[in-house]
């Protein structure tokens, strides 16, 4: 086993320094972070700054540039907890449903005579007929919309639960359909969440389901936690709606299916719209900041295929006709059709300056949510926080490290150095995995590494406890050496084993500082077998080869 080919030396060297390489960057964490944030901020916007090109200037390009990521409890930054209103999904899905249901009625009208929308829940959609007595033909008719469930537990269901009373048409969701909506609608979330968040730069949040309803953010390096909330908690719910009047009253009865909603740029005045609208931020392919016209800060945006189609319908059949730009419940704009828009595109201007205008473009890009969220839990971490956390973690780390070193060498001697190697090149390498796989390190991580520098000594111990049995049985220097080594294999490969499965339970069980630790102690067991094993085996045979020794002292 001493004998070790030439091109395996220079693979486990060329590990060590490949190690060293990827490691180096986070000697160096602000000038690599700044160089990185600088190619980042480039790409993005297509061209380069000077101060960018200064930033890029920090790092040379040829170099490693990937960093350990710090968690939210190393960095600081913002934690929140928020429960998604699953509910006002089902509001919308029957009031889109309306306009199609009011059309397939009426293609019937001399059977099931005139129809009209009722009051009911928000959650269903109750229609009137004008033949109470033709309602199976009704329930029919409505029965045409529904659609199978889309999800493995409602497979062959139907997604609408059509009944009547008397001579009103009740529609609702299924359970099965529901059940599905809140599956999609938290999914949904989570991405709309995680785009608005990845869209502004953020290193490595933390964007998670929680339970039936709840999403669990984590966000290091933000400001605080009330700037995530307005990140996040803005719907940037955009629509096209038809205008059916204006005027001053905000009370105003707008009638069944329609809204009154304030206008922007015109202080007192409130527009009347059918809330039902043509087409929404959901058709959109793109929205980028610009400027008018007049040279005023505005957000172009782009619609899809269908959302042109249904567009550029629209408009075709209602030149003249005035519709209104809806953003957030708020009529933005209310232009008058002047001829048909086909292309599928368009602007958003009015009251808003540069960052303003950006900010929008990065929310309608995202999307909107789904439904509202609320808030349950919120908590910013100070950097401060972060950076005590980050050098008590260096100081544990220093202690154990000292302490293990000068452990081994009391007990080993010159092998004890050795193994002192081996433990720094081990601490070396579970930085450059880490580094290489843009994993996060959390404080329970850094107690992973500290535990690892401990424990990456242990294979060690047993070599060369099983030398010095080899040694007293009278065995000559390098066969000793050899058998120790063979002896103590299958030991060394079976604690690390058992170690190994209950770090995966950890990992894949637990939850977020749990993971944390799971995550260093996995990497830190398979670089300490390979230091243990193949390094210190290697300088081991280079002192051989060097010293020749007849005896040892061990």
């Amino acid at each position: 086993m001493l004998h070790i080919p030439f091109w395996k030396r220079l693979v486990i060297l060329g590990l060590i320094a490949l190690g060293l390489l990827y490691a180096m960057p986070n000697l160096f964490y602000s000038r690599v972070e700044t160089h990185n944030d600088a190619v980042i901020a480039a790409e993005r916007a297509g061209f380069e700054t000077p101060e960018q090109a200064a930033d890029r200037a920090l790092w040379p390009d040829w170099l490693p540039s990937t960093l350990v990521n710090l968690g939210l409890d190393l960095r600081g930054g913002a934690h929140l907890l928020g429960e998604v209103h699953v509910a006002d999904v089902y509001k919308s899905r029957m009031t889109a449903l309306w306009p199609e249901l009011r059309q397939a009625l009426a293609a019937q009208r001399d059977v099931v005579g005139a129809v009209r929308r009722v009051p009911g829940p928000d959650d269903e959609l109750h229609v009137e007929i004008g033949n109470p007595d033709q309602m199976a033909q009704a329930v029919q008719i409505a029965r045409t919309l529904a659609t199978p469930v889309v999800s493995l537990s409602g497979a062959g269901q139907s997604d609408l639960d059509i009944t009547a009373s008397g001579g009103t048409l009740i529609v609702r969701m299924s359970e099965a359909e529901k059940a599905a909506t809140d599956d999609r609608t938290i999914q949904q979330s989570l991405e709309i969440v995680r785009r608005r968040v990845d869209e502004v730069g953020t290193r490595e949040p933390t964007i998670q389901r929680q339970g039936k309803d709840r999403i669990l953010i984590q966000v290091p390096g933000i400001g605080s936690a009330e700037e995530l909330k307005k990140l996040i908690g803005t719907t940037a719910k955009l629509t096209f709606n038809p205008v059916i009047g204006r005027g001053t009253d905000p009370n105003a009865s707008a009638g069944l299916g329609n809204v009154v909603l304030p206008s922007v740029d015109e202080t007192g005045v409130y527009y009347t719209l059918a809330e039902a609208p043509v087409v929404t931020g959901e058709d959109l392919t793109d929205a980028r900041p610009s400027f008018d016209q007049n040279g005023q800060p505005a957000v172009d945006f782009r619609f899809n295929p269908s959302g042109a189609k249904r567009f550029g319908a629209y408009t075709s059949a209602n030149i003249h006709q005035p519709f209104a730009i809806v953003l957030d419940n708020q009529v933005i704009s209310a232009p008058v059709i002047r001829q048909a828009i086909t292309t599928g595109s368009g602007q958003i201007s009015g009251s808003m300056d540069v960052d303003s205008s950006t900010q929008l473009a990065v929310l309608l890009r995202a999307g909107a949510l789904p439904a509202e969220m609320t808030f349950l839990e919120e908590r910013t971490i100070g950097p401060e926080l972060g950076q005590d956390s980050i050098d008590a973690g260096k100081i544990a780390a220093t202690v154990a490290t000292i302490g293990v070193v000068a452990y081994m060498i009391a007990s080993y001697g010159l092998f004890g150095v050795f193994a002192s190697v081996a433990v720094t090149a081990n601490v070396i390498l579970i930085l450059a995995v880490m580094s290489a796989m843009g994993a996060t390190l959390t404080l329970p991580g850094i107690a992973g590494i500290v535990l690892t520098v401990g424990t990456a000594v242990d294979a060690n111990v047993i070599i060369y406890e099983r030398i010095r049995d080899e040694l007293r049985e009278g065995k000559a220097v390098v066969r000793a050496i050899d058998d120790g080594f063979n002896e103590a294999l299958s030991a060394i490969i079976d604690a690390n084993v058992t170690t190994f499965i209950a770090a995966l339970v950890m990992f894949f069980l637990g939850s977020g500082p749990v993971k944390g630790f799971a995550v260093t102690l996995t990497i830190g067991l398979i670089t300490s077998v390979f230091t243990a094993i193949y390094l210190t085996r290697l300088m081991i045979v280079f002192w051989l080869q060097w010293r020749r020794p007849k005896t040892l002292e061990l």
